[in-house]
């Protein structure tokens, strides 16, 4: 952490304020080692030294591209292919970077049977493997929270049990970044590092995030994350199959969410979580199918949403058998 302490940090942002310092950022960092590595050069506007390291080249030109969603579909490929490339150079890792986009005709939504969910958090292990998140900080992008019964707010349950489930006279609701209609936290983002595709999901460009974490404010459903050190993945534990606004590797100083594990709904799989219940409590589809689960789901079930009065439209709904 790049400021003088996190608790010092964390309370000015929940007065809606960051701290005097930005820990962000790879861009900058990268700047700094470039400066070192031939400070004139860099001055002159050259592609890249001669003589630099092919890691060097490659970085430099990850270091001046441009916000995703104003690049073309040749740059956006080029970039994937310097990251795939760099991934190799760096760790010996052989990754594939989609940069796929959404596809026609759909709109992702999300439902949750809290009459079935038992607690067991299959759901949560296959997030963590499938989404490259940090294992030393234990990031988390499902959370399941123990509830008494009467309660309908995940604020008042429990969401760090360490028990055997289920517990008797108690139920179980998950949440993560419910990917809203209206989301605040695009609105709030002062780089435009954050949006909402057109297939409904709220992506990042980790790359043009600034780590000021006013999104993370802004969400009123708790579904960002900040990676407040460099993100811990073992090589040998990465999901090689990755998307360029989901499952690539993060920096320190950036934030990251669920993405409805775009890599793979992208490519018509369900999300991991999804297929990982054990309890069939999940629910993931198209909302524009009528012939769709999640629509039956809809139509036939009593479903509701958290804090609907906000007007933000979650794509997320609760229901029961």
């Amino acid at each position: 952490m790049c400021s003088s302490k996190k608790d010092k940090e964390q309370s000015l942002l929940l007065q809606g304020r960051p701290g005097k310092k930005s820990c962000r950022n790879s861009r900058r960092t990268f700047l700094k080692g470039a400066l070192a590595a031939g400070g004139a050069a860099l001055l002159t506007g050259c592609g890249a030294m001669p003589g630099s390291s092919e890691e060097f080249a490659l970085g430099w030109s990850e270091y001046f591209k441009k916000n995703y969603r104003l690049m073309t579909e040749e740059e956006k490929q080029e970039t994937a292919t310097r990251l795939e490339r760099l991934a190799d150079l760096k760790r010996k890792e052989n990754v594939q970077i989609s940069t796929k986009e959404a596809v026609g005709n759909v709109l992702y939504g999300y439902a949750f049977n809290i009459s079935r969910c038992e607690g067991y958090m299959d759901c949560v292990d296959a997030c963590i493997k499938e989404n490259n998140l940090d294992r030393k900080e234990a990031t988390q992008y499902v959370r399941i929270f123990e509830m008494e019964h009467g309660q309908m707010n995940v604020e008042s349950g429990n969401g760090k049990y360490f028990h055997e489930v289920p517990v008797e006279d108690k139920f179980y609701m998950g949440a993560q970044c419910f990917h809203c209609e209206d989301p605040p936290c695009v609105k709030a983002c002062p780089t435009k590092a954050t949006w909402k595709e057109e297939d409904g999901i709220v992506v990042v460009d980790y790359d043009w995030c600034i780590g000021c974490r006013y999104c993370l404010a802004a969400c009123p459903y708790w579904g960002r994350r900040f990676n407040w050190n460099e993100p811990e993945v073992p090589s040998e534990e990465l999901t090689k199959k990755q998307h360029y606004l989901g499952n690539r590797r993060r920096n320190k100083g950036e934030m990251e969410k669920c993405t409805f594990c775009i890599q793979r709904s992208r490519e018509g799989k369900l999300t991991a979580c999804t297929e990982a219940c054990p309890t069939g409590s999940r629910v993931f589809g198209n909302l524009l199918d009528p012939n769709s689960e999640i629509r039956y789901v809809l139509k036939k079930k009593k479903v509701f949403r958290l804090k609907e009065e906000l007007g933000t439209d979650p794509k997320f709904w609760y229901f029961m058998d």
